[in-house]
């Protein structure tokens, strides 16, 4: 039996640098993939790039002759962690110079492991050959919006992924399938060739040619529908008499009153009447009673100035709760109940209620008027397939207030722009076919869902991303947009993750060159497609994961599958599905095969669809157990899985992270016979912001490093599992802080080695010989974390006992002195030592510890005679945020801390986990801050006793993440 050799990901990952990489990501809209189309909960491209990488890698210790003794693969390890920092960052996105580099490290640890010798590292045709024929393929059976399959394009690997939804297949394969088939090729659109022949030559490299196909084709299409139907979307005359072109047309739905006193009045339900709430911009709708007005009442647009009460009071709208309002002309409630009612029965109207145009740079808010309202009512509702929504009540809030269809989610114009443009896809794709004609492109005959790469194929090509653009663009034309008013624009319809009923919503100008504008979604998708990875072929697949057989060679699997009680998204992407289907079902017919998205084999344990909890239950953890054991079997035995899980807050119960959907999820993990081999905590959001401290916020994600359970793994008793518990988890807790991970996190990567012990073994037995559930094995690995807490609280000296007790009892405030001496006594020790050392302050009769702002700036642990662990934390903290360059005196200080040093870093973590507890949202922001940048400190100490400044603390080994020594 061959060695398994442990790789980068299973041993250590600079967590820190992976976590600001995506963090900062989230902020990058030009030219990002997530900008060709809208999917929920992509997983950040630094985070799946630095996982593929650090899953390929070997980790130093599996080559002990190549890397001599712990000091040589500390530093190897260290090399390593370089180059995932210089390749996360979006700057290296696409930097073929780090790119190789990473690659060539791949190309290694796989030349290695075949007894060969790796191309030379600036050979990059030669790596990538190397890694395409010689490195197993990745392979996402849940690649949704395909940030796996296209981070292991760009590391040069053979990238496989699939989906059950057909727009998520449709999206993967727009980014990573598509391109390379159509890489290097010039432009064939009449303005580039007449730039050619004109002598206008440029080197078109990757997908850019493809992408300028895509800009031109698209802004034809925009220019063509304007000249059809450009009249329904009229110009606004200004105060001044000048003409100005509208951005948005603000509606109000409107019911009739069930007041008989009001005549059958109809009366507007808005949720606000603020426009603009910014300063020195304010605009609101007053709305003013008026008998000879239609149904005795209008809006009227007012701007200027409002106190802060009045600002309120037009915020309310005519709302008075959730679904309910007020008649306007009696004050008689509207129920919800009434609501629905009326829309159910067709009976709910729309009224104009504000036209925001754009003068210069500047919106102008104006009262509706006959002619913009009668603009937009003579629009004739064109045919559409009537396609029923989903009556899913958590995401689906406008379904019963008879928003229930595709159809209805739309006004007459928008349905008339949306299915004018949709036609226009395919009236570009003939004009795509006239280009074709005169250019040297053969193979006309084979479409794109067939294999081919021809004309015939780079005109569906085109027609797709333009199908995309279709689609992407009727996420701003629904009557589900709402209008901001702190930014002065409009939101699209997806801004959650629902459907949602919009009482006043805003309907955009589909040709006034901002969002909602073809030719703007457009540009956006040609721009994010010129900029895609075009390292290695691909594949996408329409295939459930549960169903899966794969590949007929060993696979690498990393995966994002759906959580326990994910989003149904096959409700959500419907709304997509309706205008993909209308726009490309002749080029991906198998895709659009169905009306609607399948949603019954959608993994998700959704009460809803599964009439009850338990069936729910029955359901995820029966598909994901099929799936899970797919993987297992065809996953090469020469690198981990690794698998996301989208952690949420309401995953961590009271008693620690035993949820359902979290146990769930793990067991169908072990009972697919593999291993957790460790975790890592990976998040999008900055962990130390007070929001996230404050309410405990975890990370956005869990990566599990999975492998392959041995078959002949033995059967342990539950004493054997504490006792295993007990012997391997206090090295693993301590490894886990070396490695960066942050308090906050700590409770989720605790259970890396936890459930290493736990699933390592067949099976471990209860007292009644029946197997443990991981639901009960989660909870014993958080009693014991918990013990092992508390066992270090004992370690630390008297002095530091002391402080912490007291901080768990009364943080900072002052209490009678006679407790601390009661306390003290205890802890053997005396106040006076503790006032002498400086921990607390003596108040005469009371006594506090002493704040962090009061402690010397003199203070030295060197020199400190009495030197506690407490006082090590809250200096080191003093310091840290003193300035922009606390970190070097922080540094300096943990220098000279000696062993200290240690300890200190596991009483920050302590006092982070009881400020949290205690919901002390600042102090754990220190704690959770200081913890986080502690390897820093370290690191810098280490550097500064190297060059004699400061005498240094005791270095252990480097840290790995997560997975237990279990040889």
């Amino acid at each position: 039996m061959s060695v398994v050799r442990k790789k980068l990901i299973e041993v250590s990952i600079p967590l820190e640098a992976i976590n600001a990489a995506s963090a900062r990501e989230k902020s990058i809209r030009h030219g990002h993939p997530s900008t060709l189309h809208l999917w929920w909960a992509r997983r950040p491209l630094a985070a799946c790039r630095a996982v593929l990488f650090a899953q390929l890698v070997d980790d130093p210790s599996s080559w002990p002759d190549r890397f001599l003794g712990a000091e040589a693969q500390e530093a190897e390890r260290k090399r390593l962690h370089k180059v995932i920092e210089r390749l996360v960052p979006w700057e290296a996105s696409n930097d073929e110079h780090i790119l190789n580099e990473a690659r060539w490290e791949i190309a290694r640890s796989v030349a290695w492991g075949l007894g060969e010798e790796p191309p030379a590292l600036g050979d990059g045709p030669a790596i990538l050959d190397y890694l395409q024929t010689k490195a197993p393929p990745v392979y996402d059976p849940f690649s949704g919006g395909g940030s796996i399959p296209l981070e292991a394009q760009r590391l040069g690997l053979r990238a496989y992924g699939s989906d059950l939804n057909p727009v998520a297949v449709l999206i993967g394969k727009a980014l990573v399938e598509i391109p390379p088939k159509f890489a290097g090729r010039p432009p064939v659109n009449p303005k580039a060739r007449a730039e050619a022949a004109n002598g206008q030559l440029r080197a078109w490299k990757g997908a850019q040619g493809l992408a300028e196909d895509v800009r031109y084709y698209g802004q034809w299409m925009r220019d063509e529908a304007e000249r059809r139907i450009g009249r329904l979307y009229p110009k606004v005359t200004l105060p001044n008499g000048s003409q100005a072109t509208v951005i948005a047309w603000l509606w109000a739905r409107t019911v009739r009153s069930p007041d008989p006193a009001a005549k059958g009045a109809m009366v507007p339900l808005v949720s606000s009447f603020m426009l603009s709430t910014r300063e020195g911009k304010k605009a609101w709708v007053e709305l003013v009673i008026d008998p000879v007005a239609m149904d005795g009442w209008r809006f009227e647009v007012n701007t200027g100035t409002l106190s802060r009460a009045e600002e309120e009071h037009y915020k309310g709208g005519t709302k008075t709760g959730r679904g309910s309002f007020v008649c306007v002309l009696t004050g008689v409630a509207i129920s919800s109940e009434y609501i629905k009612v009326e829309g159910s029965s067709g009976r709910m109207r729309t009224r104009l209620m504000a036209i925001v145009a754009e003068s210069g740079r500047s919106r102008v808010y104006l009262s509706p008027s006959d002619e913009q309202q009668n603009a937009a009512s003579e629009a004739p509702r064109p045919e559409f397939d009537d396609i029923a929504l989903s009556t899913h009540p958590q995401y689906m809030g406008c379904v019963p207030y008879g928003i229930k269809s595709i159809q209805n989610l739309f006004t007459s114009r928008q349905m008339i722009t949306l299915t004018i443009l949709s036609d226009l896809v395919r009236a570009a794709r003939r004009e795509v076919i006239t280009s074709l004609a005169a250019s040297e492109i053969s193979n006309q005959g084979v479409r794109l869902h067939e294999g081919g790469a021809g004309a015939a194929a780079y005109a569906d090509a085109i027609a797709t991303y333009l199908g995309l653009g279709v689609s992407k663009v009727s996420d701003y034309l629904s009557t589900a947009v709402l209008w901001s008013p702190t930014r002065d624009q409009a939101k699209s319809t997806f801004a959650r993750q629902a459907l949602p009923m919009a009482w006043d919503f805003a309907e955009v100008n589909s040709f006034a060159k901002a969002a909602g504008d073809f030719s703007v979604s457009i540009s956006g998708i040609a721009r994010a497609l010129g900029e895609l990875p075009i390292a290695s072929l691909a594949e996408l697949r329409n295939i459930d994961a549960a169903a899966n057989s794969f590949l007929d060679e060993p696979i690498v699997v990393s995966t994002d599958p759906p959580y326990y009680d994910n989003i149904p998204y096959a409700d959500l992407s419907d709304f997509f599905h309706a205008w993909l289907r209308r726009s490309l079902n002749d080029c991906w017919p198998d895709l659009f095969r169905r009306l609607t998205t399948p949603k019954s084999d959608e993994l998700v344990a959704d009460m809803k669809r599964h009439s009850g909890r338990r069936a729910a239950e029955i359901f995820f953890m029966t598909g994901m157990g099929k799936a899970l054991s797919a993987m297992q079997k065809s996953a090469s035995d020469d690198a981990p899985l690794s698998i996301y899980y989208a952690f949420k807050q309401s995953e961590a119960a009271a008693g620690g992270i035993t949820s359902t959907g979290w146990a769930s999820f793990l067991q169908a993990v072990v009972d697919a016979a593999l291993v957790v081999d460790g975790t890592w905590p990976l998040r999008s959001e900055r962990a130390s912001r007070t929001r996230a401290i404050d309410s405990n916020a975890l990370a956005s994600s869990v990566v599990l490093i999975c492998r392959k359970r041995p078959a002949d793994a033995e059967i342990i008793t539950r004493a054997d599992f504490i006792r295993a518990l007990k012997r391997e988890m206090p090295a693993a807790i301590d490894a886990i802080r070396k490695a960066g991970v942050g308090p906050v996190d700590m409770q989720q990567s605790v259970i890396g080695p936890g459930m290493g012990v736990f699933s390592r073994h067949a099976k471990v037995l209860e007292d009644d010989d029946n197997a443990m559930s991981v639901k009960t094995a989660l909870a014993l690995i958080n009693r014991v974390w918990e013990e092992i807490e508390n066992e270090l609280d004992q370690a630390f000296d008297p002095a530091t006992q002391v402080a912490l007790a007291w901080f768990a009892t009364y943080g900072f405030e002052p209490r009678a002195s006679g407790e601390l001496i009661t306390l003290s006594t205890a802890k053997n020790t005396s106040d006076r030592a503790l006032f002498t050392s400086g921990v607390f302050e003596d108040l005469r009769g009371k006594t506090r510890l002493t704040p962090r702002n009061a402690l010397s700036a003199n203070w030295n642990p060197k020199t400190d005679r009495s030197l506690t662990v407490w006082e090590c934390v809250q200096h080191t903290a003093r310091v840290l945020n003193a300035s922009d360059g606390g970190g070097e005196a922080a540094a300096a200080l943990v220098a000279q801390m000696g062993p200290k040093a240690e300890e200190a870093r596991a009483l920050a973590y302590r006092l982070f986990e009881i400020a949290t507890q205690k919901g002390w949202a600042a102090e754990a922001l220190v704690y959770n801050e200081l913890a986080q940048e502690w390897t820093k400190l370290e690191d810098r100490a280490s550097s500064l006793t190297t060059a004699g400044s400061a005498p240094g603390p005791s270095q252990s080994a480097f840290a790995f993440g997560g997975p237990l020594d279990v040889n």
